[in-house]
């Protein structure tokens, strides 16, 4: 019950979150125009910019002296952005708690040995029936109003978003949950090798060698893991990859002319994105995990913290998603950056301490030389 009570203060606290925008956005996340940057997953436009402190426009003031004209600007006292405070605070604590009750649901049905992969498709599934309330729901979300044709150019971003969280549930599951999340702080080294190898981008010296403490972090972090596992290291490696091609995919799509305005919202690709997730997802849990369905269900049926943070996660996921977005409308792609980089660390030690896992002091290095090299990746041209 205290997770469902938190759930539900999750909801209510996005939504306030949301509301504080200048338009009072109704369904969490307000319609995000501009483009910049790529946030799990979400592509958007170059004109992001500003941060947590914004100042109001003042009208300036003429002064003639000598025959010359200066301009002065008058001074006004800096104004908190609270919906952005808000927009920070919601991302970082739903983002949080996914990621514990996300390992919580995988322990309670068996580990790696249990059901991961049904744990990974009913998280999708419930996030689509989430997304497909959003645009039921009286007042609520505009529903998009792609084609068919739109449909199919989106299926390999639903492909490679699918394999992303299917094989990120898998290595949570198989290992630490601290361990994964470092593996998982690399996806840059995965997503420049593709970039300048398949999809043609180029690469600058600086964020080459940024890369070296991203790699040799991981690697020190996996020396001394405790709870070390090759599959919860493999398939984190395959998340990253997943992920990676998922980016570069994304991008390319947003440049099909009229596909963001029949799309409509960032809120609307990601609700098009999860659902078309789920469709793909379910032939592979058809292929190996329906057979044991009804040992699922019965495991679902006497476990209450099985059915509480399975839903709680998916709901989590969800949201935490849209939250993120909504960052990038009042911050650079820099400060986004950042603003991942300390998400991540809060994740590692939070975690690691409620569920008493493993935090060596050579861990903890290997996992602060990574994130470094990951901050430096991100600020470096």
């Amino acid at each position: 019950m205290k997770a469902a009570k938190l759930a539900l203060f999750a909801l209510v606290g996005a939504a306030s979150a949301a509301s504080l925008t200048p338009r009072g956005a109704p369904a969490l996340v307000s319609r995000l125009r501009g483009a910049g940057a790529d946030v799990d997953g979400i592509a958007l436009a170059p004109k992001a910019r500003s941060s947590l402190v914004t100042a109001p426009s003042v009208a300036p003031r003429m002064l003639v002296r000598g025959g010359s004209t200066k301009k002065l600007v008058a001074s006004a006292p800096a104004k908190i952005d609270f919906a952005l405070m808000a927009y920070f605070f919601f991302w970082y604590v739903l983002n949080y708690y996914y990621t514990l009750n996300n390992k919580r649901a995988l322990t309670a049905a068996g580990g790696k040995d249990g059901f991961p992969m049904t744990v990974a498709f009913l998280q999708l599934v419930i996030g689509s029936i989430y997304g497909l309330f959003l645009w039921a729901a009286p007042d609520a979300r505009k529903a998009p109003a792609v084609t068919s044709s739109d449909l199919i150019k989106m299926l390999p971003i639903a492909i490679f978003f699918a394999g992303a969280h299917a094989f990120s549930v898998f290595s949570m599951g198989a290992g630490a949950v601290s361990f994964t999340q470092i593996v998982k702080a690399a996806e840059p080294a995965f997503a420049a090798v593709l970039g300048t190898t398949i999809y043609g981008k180029s690469i600058s010296k600086a964020k080459w060698l940024a890369l070296i403490p991203v790699i040799g972090g991981v690697c020190l972090a996996s020396a001394k893991e405790l709870d070390f596992a090759w599959s919860a290291l493999i398939t984190a490696m395959l998340a990253n990859l997943m992920a990676a091609f998922r980016s570069n995919e994304n991008k390319k799509l947003m440049e099909t002319a009229g596909l963001k305005e029949r799309i409509g919202t960032v809120g609307n690709q990601f609700a098009l994105t999860m659902i078309l997730s789920a469709v793909v997802l379910l032939p592979v849990w058809m292929a190996t995990e329906m057979s044991k369905w009804g040992a699922f269900v019965e495991t679902f049926k006497q476990s209450k913290a099985l059915q509480v943070n399975l839903l709680t996660s998916a709901i989590f996921f969800y949201i935490y998603n849209e939250l993120s977005t909504l960052t990038i409308k009042k911050t650079s792609a820099t400060t986004q950056s950042v603003a991942n980089t300390a998400k991540r660390v809060i994740v590692i030690v939070g975690v690691a301490i409620v569920l008493k896992e493993s935090l060596d002091p050579m861990k903890l290095l290997g996992c602060a030389i990574g994130i470094g090299g990951v901050f430096l990746y991100s600020m470096v041209k």
